[in-house]
């Protein structure tokens, strides 16, 4: 079993910058990916970022890219989140998401079997 707590969301005006944290206990040996994701209301899940928990390497939603930047420190058993140059458009709830498998689709939620209760980013123009 994986436990996942985010925190870090808030309010921030356009253009502002947020950091989430994910701090990850339980199993941390079986992790292979770290993800974030966002739910907006009224719309799906979508796939934000996401970490290789080992390599460290990287994959970003499109419109992410040049303004997210996901990292973990492995010591510390947490995944960082930091978001610049926000847009309203960014308002969501987000999510941390731990997977065991050594193969998957990252970007797809089914890829990951444990998550965390979800932080609120509010981005106001």
């Amino acid at each position: 079993q994986v436990q996942l707590v985010e925190s870090g969301g808030g309010l921030v005006q356009a253009g502002g910058s947020l950091r989430l944290s994910c701090v990850v206990s339980g199993r941390t040996d079986s992790t292979n990916y770290m993800g974030w994701f966002r739910q907006a209301p009224g719309k799906e899940r979508e796939f934000v970022a996401a970490i290789g928990w080992s390599r460290g390497t990287t994959a970003y939603a499109n419109s992410m890219k040049g303004r997210f930047t996901i990292s973990r420190d492995s010591a510390e058993n947490t995944v960082y989140l930091q978001m610049n140059s926000l847009k309203p458009e960014d308002t969501a709830v987000y999510y941390c998401a731990a997977s065991m498998r050594r193969t998957g689709v990252v970007t797809a939620t089914a890829t990951y079997g444990y998550w965390g209760q979800g932080t609120q980013v509010t981005v106001s123009s």
